[in-house]
């Protein structure tokens, strides 16, 4: 593939560093007080479309606010990122709520809970 060809992906990485410094401070929004953080950009070859995965820590009210706030403040981030990543169009941004470390921490603990119960079960043996 030509260099043209990874565009969108260096693009994600540039959207990623900015909007975690965003988030990082520079957005004064209260429902984005709380913890959050992106962890993937995806961008569309077409440089039109960017899905923003954040990862956000709280409950499941204060992750619906956070992500409001996000969709609410997604015209000023756009803006934001067409001026600091110097493209003339900034990719209309869509945030997704990234559950994976969530996923990840109830698969540890199952795997903890049999390998419990396994190790009762050969003792009771």
């Amino acid at each position: 593939m030509t260099v043209a060809g990874h565009r969108h992906e260096r693009v994600a990485e540039e959207i990623h560093h900015e909007m975690s410094a965003m988030l990082a401070g520079e957005l004064k929004d209260p429902r984005l007080a709380r913890m959050v953080a992106v962890t993937e950009v995806r961008v569309s070859p077409d440089l039109k479309q960017a899905r923003v995965y954040v990862s956000i820590n709280g409950n499941e009210t204060e992750q619906a606010a956070a992500m409001k706030g996000l969709e609410a403040a997604a015209g000023f981030i756009r803006h934001e990122l067409a001026e600091r990543i110097q493209t003339r169009r900034s990719p209309e941004l869509h945030f997704v709520l990234d559950r994976s470390e969530e996923i990840a921490d109830r698969i540890e603990r199952l795997l903890k809970e049999a390998k419990n119960a396994s190790a009762k079960e050969t003792r009771d043996e």
